[in-house]
């Protein structure tokens, strides 16, 4: 049986008189949900990538260097700052759009662009409880800590990392359930909090999303 089964009840019955543990509860939710679907496009981006490659087009300037490119506006501001003759410019369009329509086909068929979309929505609402989160004043220990779990969980880039004020907030989220369980045991959340460290930031907006590179989706 998990570590944490038992903590389901204990939320519940901290509900009715701490605010800040129920806005907590529905953070956590979001923000698992949220992982979840960064996996999830995050894979297949990365299945896309290797299966039709980022939408590029490669042209060769008058110096003879040959430079690719990964959206229809680095295309146009090459060809814009280094003109070069109809032909290449209609290549390279000609180009980049037929690796645009193979890239579509496949997203279509794995569907990247609705697992994209539906991480973003995810994440948005997790940033929405966060910011609830942060603005509901905690009425007892276990609100302390479920928003000091809240801030490590979503802001350390790193587990464990060294760098401040992580160290400090981690050893001031122990010292709160530590208190909390001598004084209020019933109260608190620490099986679930001790038990799990703080989940590496998420990625995914942070991927190289070909599409963002010209200012949204082409």
């Amino acid at each position: 049986m998990a570590a944490n089964s038992g903590c389901p009840q204990r939320l519940e019955k901290d509900e009715p008189t701490d605010p800040a543990v129920a806005v907590w509860r529905k953070w956590q939710a979001a923000h698992q949900q949220a992982e979840r679907l960064c996996r999830q496009q995050q894979r297949l981006e990365r299945k896309l990538a290797e299966s039709v490659g980022f939408p590029c087009a490669t042209i060769r300037l008058r110096d003879g260097e040959s430079v690719t490119l990964h959206s229809r506006g680095a295309l146009q501001e090459v060809l814009d700052l280094c003109p070069e003759d109809e032909a290449t410019r209609a290549k390279a369009e000609a180009d980049f759009a037929a690796h645009q329509a193979r890239w579509d086909a496949a997203d279509r068929e794995i569907g990247y662009s609705a697992a994209l979309h539906a991480e973003r929505e995810s994440a948005d609402r997790a940033e929405d409880m966060l910011e609830m989160l942060s603005e509901t004043p905690a009425a007892s220990l276990a609100g302390v800590a479920a928003k000091l779990d809240a801030v490590l969980r979503e802001g350390e880039v790193s587990e464990d990392s060294i760098e401040f004020p992580w160290p400090q907030i981690r050893s001031t989220l122990d010292d709160v359930i530590r208190i909390g369980q001598r004084l209020v045991p019933e109260q608190m959340l620490a099986s679930e909090m001790l038990q799990s460290k703080p989940a590496r930031k998420r990625e995914g907006r942070r991927l190289r999303v070909w599409a963002e590179a010209d200012g949204g989706t082409a």
